[in-house]
């Protein structure tokens, strides 16, 4: 399963970014998706994460600011950010729990990251 990331760049604080991942490869099913952030020196973090029914799950950080959902027939999470601070700015990964149509068990896949930078 192949997770492509896009959406990332450079934004003032206070703006706005939309990130998408789509999910690719022979796929039979994806339980849930998420996304995840690292900022430089620091360990990798849970942003939010929904499963295939719409569950949906925040860091604190980002909740009411952030906003994360799919479209299952596309195999695509998107995470809608607002409010930017720069304290945001990180690599954003795209995570999935997916099991394709050769493999007999759910695995979990990363994407390659996409840059978010938030400064003025």
């Amino acid at each position: 399963v192949q997770l492509v990331e896009s959406g990332g760049g450079l934004v003032q604080p206070g703006g706005s970014l939309r990130l998408s991942c789509a999910a690719s490869g022979r796929i039979f099913s994806i339980n849930y998706m998420g996304w995840y952030r690292q900022a430089p020196g620091k360990q990798r973090e849970l942003v939010a994460t929904i499963t295939s029914g719409g569950s949906t799950n925040y860091a604190d950080s980002v909740k009411v600011r952030f906003t994360i959902s799919r479209d299952n027939r596309k195999n695509t999470v998107y995470l809608q950010m607002n409010s930017l601070k720069p304290e945001d700015t990180a690599v954003y990964y795209c995570n999935a729990e997916a099991k394709q149509y050769s493999v007999s068990s759910y695995r979990f896949y990363w994407g390659q990251g996409t840059q978010v930078t938030v400064s003025s």
